[in-house]
């Protein structure tokens, strides 16, 4: 029963991803710069003039030229290389931390928020304990205790985020929890699954991806600190935080190695943090109604005041008014 109605879904995804362009374009470039940067990092083995690794002896700390377009580095690594290998890597950290954050923070604030009760004080203590070491102290004891790598990155940076997630979850769970649909779903004897997974769960779907978007952002700065501090992704690999780090001691001769990794940095960062606004705006139903009352208010046709002038001051005090502060004769 549910096979055939994959590829509709599926279909029905172009349609979703152009109505949110055409009501968020800001939204829409972020998304399409974020794109560049996955297609950038999928690619960059195909892509990539050099190997990242790849020493250039005789061409160490050269600048921009025909051969190596954005210089090399001390070791005389092309940066074009690294910077695009990098986004690979930086990205990789970033989606499965989110995704797995996600996961394991929805779970247990959907669990927790439903639940209630003996489940939800042990759940929300221990997510209480997490989150009363300061986020930064953690992170960085669980990466010193397990080692400079990228899994070790990932498993520091998920332990800090997915108490994030679990809020979330658990405050609109029980939200919608007090509902009378969900009411109605359990004196017609909906067992509870069901009722997780069709009354609940799509209806925390929105505050939870908008979180997601921004949360991405904040796991990609805090991925380049710690390469830069020398405790998250070990080297030769590519990084643009081991990219910061390495540069920084040629800021004035070679000023390129930290442009250009901060460039990148701070524009997938950006970007992040524009289409997480703009998902919050698309996904918000009552951010929809006020975006469409003024744009209805902006563009309706006013009369003339020289033909009708007693008309056009009754409309403008309307407009002034608004449509609630009205009350009948």
């Amino acid at each position: 029963m549910t096979a055939p109605a994959t590829p509709g879904r599926l279909r029905a995804v172009p349609g979703a991803i152009g109505r949110f362009v055409r009501a968020q374009p800001l939204g829409g470039i972020a998304l399409t710069v974020l794109t560049l940067f996955v297609l950038a990092g999928l690619l960059a083995p195909l892509i990539a003039p050099h190997d990242p690794l790849e020493q250039f002896r005789r061409d160490i700390l050269d600048g921009p030229s025909a051969r190596f377009l954005l210089g090399t580095d001390d070791l005389g690594r092309d940066v074009l290389s690294r910077s695009l290998h990098g986004a690979r890597t930086s990205l990789l950290i970033g989606v499965v931390t989110t995704a797995v954050s996600l996961l394991l923070g929805t779970t247990i604030g959907v669990v927790s928020g439903y639940a209630g009760r003996g489940v939800d004080i042990v759940l929300q203590r221990v997510m209480d304990a997490v989150q009363a070491i300061p986020g930064i102290i953690l992170l960085l004891f669980i990466a010193v205790i397990l080692g400079p790598s990228v899994r070790n990155t990932i498993i520091a940076l998920t332990v800090v985020i997915t108490p994030s997630f679990n809020r979330i979850a658990r405050g609109e769970t029980l939200r919608v929890r007090e509902e009378r649909y969900v009411e109605a779903a359990r004196a017609t004897g909906a067992r509870t699954g069901r009722i997780l997974s069709r009354h609940v769960l799509p209806n925390i779907v929105a505050p939870v991806f908008t979180l997601a978007s921004l949360i991405f952002a904040g796991v990609i700065i805090a991925e380049s600190a710690l390469s830069f501090l020398g405790i998250g992704a070990p080297p030769p690999t590519p990084s643009w935080g081991l990219m910061l780090s390495e540069g920084v001691r040629y800021t004035e001769r070679a000023p390129w190695l930290i442009v250009v990794p901060a460039i990148l940095l701070s524009l997938a960062v950006f970007s992040l943090n524009l289409l997480g606004d703009a998902l919050r705006d698309h996904l918000d139903p009552r951010l929809q109604h006020a975006t469409f009352a003024e744009s209805r208010r902006w563009w309706r046709p006013r009369p003339p005041a020289r033909l009708a002038p007693g008309l056009a001051r009754a409309a403008e005090q309307l407009d002034a008014t608004g449509p609630t502060d009205r009350r009948p004769d």
